[in-house]
């Protein structure tokens, strides 16, 4: 999900960004394959499992589409370059794909939340050969999405129509690089993927030297971050939170994404790539991390019985 800065600037307003270029870090294979787009490039809309979905064309990108759930932006998707990633918080995620194993080295990543599948397409891009498995709850958004957004010939990416906790927590441990998780209700994160139970079962999850990426919308106040900090820290022994400025202000909502690992990040190499971002951002760790996160209760899935959680939330 990002927010709704983040989706003016996907519907083509480059008031910002016009004469800035993709960033320089970004990898790409000598031969990939890529999807043409189909010839109809009319916007789409559909009624699936949870609510409206709006399959829109990009008109400053000739393959590119946006989806849209209930009015929320959720997912843009380029046909013709996969390679491209317009959504700020899906750019610091594939920065930390790039730059956390080697470079064009097959992945197994397993994807909580689908959507348009962007980032499983610019895995599949990036580093040809990669296994990827998506739990997507929402199978009538999946059909939507595979009929009018076609996947490369020769992918290896499977959906699993499942709740992404579930489907989580019954993969075999140690068995997936990355986990991505990105999953939203409208404009929250279902609670049960907010907790430090649903982080550890992606601990479980991941070989060693895997990384766990989260990506948090959240308001000025920022308690929904702090939280997911403070829940992230409590389970992994490297963390970082990558976020733009202005964000981390608290002078504008926003997304920030969290990374956990048992090895360390490449904190030096992912601050020279998300600073050079059209919209830069910043790499938090360490002390002042923990300072960001002091006093911020670790969620559990107790808290949700103790405190009368809702159903959803943002951390």
């Amino acid at each position: 999900m990002s927010s709704r800065a983040e989706a003016r600037r996907a519907s083509g307003d480059r008031r910002d960004t016009e004469g800035v270029t993709d960033n320089p870090v970004r990898r790409r294979p000598a031969n990939p394959t890529k999807v043409k787009p189909t010839k109809e490039r009319r916007a789409i809309h559909r009624e699936v499992r949870f609510g409206m979905a709006e399959l829109v064309p990009d008109l400053s990108r000739t393959g590119s589409w946006l989806l849209f759930t209930d009015g929320t932006p959720q997912s843009q998707v380029d046909l013709y370059d996969p390679g491209y990633l317009e959504f700020e918080y899906v750019r610091r995620i594939g920065h930390v794909a790039d730059l956390a194993f080697p470079a064009g080295e097959p992945l197994r990543v397993l994807h909580l939340g689908g959507g348009a599948l962007t980032l499983p397409r610019y895995l599949a891009y990036t580093r040809p050969g990669s296994r990827q498995l998506v739990a997507e709850l929402d199978a009538p958004l999946t059909d939507l999405v595979r009929r009018h957004l076609p996947l490369p010939a020769g992918h290896r990416i499977r959906v699993r129509a499942a709740d992404a906790r579930e489907v989580l927590e019954s993969v075999r441990p140690a068995s997936y690089d990355l986990v991505i998780s990105d999953v939203f209700m409208g404009a929250r994160t279902p609670f049960h993927l907010t907790t430090a139970e649903c982080a550890r079962a992606a601990a479980r999850a991941l070989r060693p030297g895997g990384v766990y990426a989260v990506n948090v919308a959240d308001g000025p106040v920022l308690e929904s971050a702090r939280r997911a900090v403070a829940t992230i820290r409590s389970e992994y022994k490297e963390t970082c939170m990558i976020a733009e400025p202005a964000v981390l202000r608290g002078r504008r909502l926003g997304n920030l994404v969290l990374t956990g690992g048992d090895d360390p990040l490449p904190l030096v190499a992912l601050r020279r790539a998300v600073a050079g971002d059209p919209f830069p951002a910043r790499v938090v760790d360490g002390d002042e991390l923990a300072r960001f996160a002091s006093g911020a209760p670790v969620v559990t899935d107790a808290t949700k019985v103790a405190g009368g959680a809702p159903q959803s939330t943002n951390w």
